[in-house]
């Protein structure tokens, strides 16, 4: 099998790593918020540190779009990258194993180990083009049926950033009396026109490419690779800074080629990077289907609206944004402030990185959260 036609996700058999595996029980099936149903779900996870007799220690960390259970730990067999927020789970770090049990789940809809559209469904066949439409609100309903699964009757701490800090809103509105504490970083109360708009043009990227196959491409030779690879590239534009792509690449043509010659930029380069390193490990259609849950996000729904869902909140919340994210803005964090119980301020990451922040600047997010959980 070429380069080109990578599974680009986890499948029963593969090397494991550190994914444990929790068949939960959802007896009658899972209804899910759009009106779909999943017979069986099984969660991926990873947990670091030991759970104390009571089960009162337990840190709950979630990802973003295209990371996984993997929040931590070196590269290897089963885990083709270093741990998406290495360096601030383990002993000592921000989000210390020696004193916190921190699980780490991928989340429904995932293309980790977790249940998605790459996985089987009752008649065997990968789910496809009929995996059910997701929302936030669902993935946490699953979360919770984890918690449950794993003794945790009350989070210690749910942390989580962009997709994963809608989560960790969802968890404080839907689950209040289960998270003493939160940290949402670098996200909002529901998803903005802006942030659809991007998501949309990256799905529709990856359904136009040919390989696509009204998603039914599992049973053939292809994946729509190239599509996701676009999808990625858009993306990655959203998650820096124009000032950052100036100082990095500005004009400058990539190494001895001539763009007046059908040569590429440096920048193109760098984006075309990006994709082709995604479509190594993430399945396309997975991408699509956590980029419409990140659509539907909006804690507002059916709660009489963000101002009123956010009112109900008893967790000890910390906001923090990222000063120089151009796709989720500091506005949003400081909507979240002035709504949630507390009257806290925003905590602020200094970054030239953008959205991406979030991830990059592991010291200073670390302080923010070893704040949160002194």
């Amino acid at each position: 099998m070429t380069a080109r036609h990578l599974p680009g996700f986890w499948q029963p058999g593969d090397e494991p790593g550190r994914r444990q595996f929790a068949d939960l029980p959802v007896g009658g099936g899972l209804a899910l918020e759009g009106g779909g149903r999943l017979a069986e779900v099984t969660v991926a996870y990873e947990t670091w540190g030991e759970p104390d007799p009571s089960r009162s220690n337990a840190v709950l960390v979630l990802h973003a779009l295209t990371g996984d259970s993997h929040a931590a730990g070196p590269s290897g067999p089963g885990h083709p990258l270093r741990g998406w927020w290495d360096g601030l789970i383990g002993p000592g770090a921000a989000i210390d194993s020696d004193r916190w049990f921190v699980v780490c789940p991928n989340v429904l809809g995932g293309c980790q180990g977790t249940t998605g559209p790459a996985s089987a469904a009752p008649d065997g066949s990968p789910y496809g083009s009929r995996f059910p439409v997701l929302t936030i609100r669902d993935q946490v309903g699953v979360e919770a049926v984890l918690a449950d699964h794993l003794g945790i009757d009350r989070w210690s701490a749910v942390v989580g950033g962009s997709m994963g800090g809608m989560r960790v809103l969802e968890w404080c509105v839907g689950y209040p009396d289960r998270v003493s504490r939160a940290v949402v970083l670098a996200v909002g109360a529901a998803a903005t026109a802006d942030q659809i708009a991007w998501c949309s043009l990256q799905i529709r990227a990856i359904r136009s490419d040919s390989s696509f196959a009204g998603g039914d491409y599992y049973g053939t030779t292809e994946r729509p690779l190239d599509g996701l690879a676009v999808a990625r590239g858009l993306g990655q534009v959203t998650y820096r800074t124009a000032a950052e792509l100036e100082a990095r690449f500005g004009r400058d043509a990539q190494a001895a080629e001539d763009p007046l010659k059908g040569g590429r930029y440096a920048v193109e380069s760098y984006l075309q990077h990006h994709g082709a390193k995604l479509s190594e490990r993430f399945d396309p259609n997975s991408y699509i289907v956590l980029s419409e849950a990140m659509n539907h996000h909006d804690v507002g729904r059916g709660r009489g609206g963000v101002a009123r869902a956010l009112a109900g909140v008893r967790t000890d919340v910390t906001v923090a944004g990222i000063v120089s994210d151009r796709l989720y803005p500091r506005s949003l964090q400081d909507e979240l402030a002035r709504l949630l119980p507390g009257d806290r301020p925003v905590r602020l990451i200094e970054s030239a990185s953008g959205h991406d922040g979030f991830l990059l600047e592991v010291r200073q997010v670390g302080d923010v959260v070893a704040e949160a959980l002194a």
